[in-house]
């Protein structure tokens, strides 16, 4: 039996130990929460590159950038808690990565290409006026998808599927996702 933890949210009180931590996360489970973490750290690079973009350019006003800023942190901080939530075995944080991040955080990155293929721009013609920058940017974004969409892949295997069900069994319902 493991040692009651102490609650950071109200100081003095003693929890029992977060049930969904019980069980260990299989292999895809951590893989995943993995790749999410290389998709956020993809994220926030790429945010850095535009940034540097819009303000070398002078494209963006300080206004929309600070606007574009505190939208993207604040997915990128939900993204990361949510991965969290999944690796201990939190189904709605599964279903929240997949859904808004998996099919429309992944969505909003391809559309841009996709579109200016489907108008008529060759990928020889896309790649020819590429700078460094944009070769960064990218990469990034090529590595970025790769671990999003490799994520919900490994978010949906059978072990971690079963580790869900076990998971969702042992918890609460009170129990959204706390921090041990």
């Amino acid at each position: 039996m493991n040692p009651p933890s102490i609650s950071t949210a109200v100081p003095g009180t003693v929890l029992p130990p977060h049930p969904a931590s019980a069980v260990p996360a299989p292999a895809p489970v951590r893989r995943a929460f993995a790749l999410w973490t290389i998709a956020v750290t993809a994220g926030a690079f790429e945010t850095v590159l535009a940034v540097g973009g819009m303000a070398a350019d002078g494209s963006g006003s300080a206004g929309e950038i600070g606007v574009g800023l505190t939208i993207r942190l604040t997915v990128f901080t939900l993204a990361g808690w949510c991965a969290g939530c999944m690796r201990r075995g939190h189904g709605w944080a599964r279903l929240a990565l997949a859904l808004g991040l998996g099919i429309g955080g992944t969505a909003s990155m391809v559309t841009e290409p996709l579109r200016r293929l489907a108008d008529g721009a060759s990928v020889g013609a896309l790649l020819s006026d590429i700078g460094a920058l944009d070769l960064a940017f990218a990469v990034s974004r090529t590595l970025h998808v790769l671990a999003v969409l490799t994520a919900v892949i490994l978010m949906f295997l059978p072990a971690a599927n079963a580790y869900f069900t076990s998971a969702r069994r042992s918890r609460t319902s009170a129990d959204l996702c706390t921090e041990r």
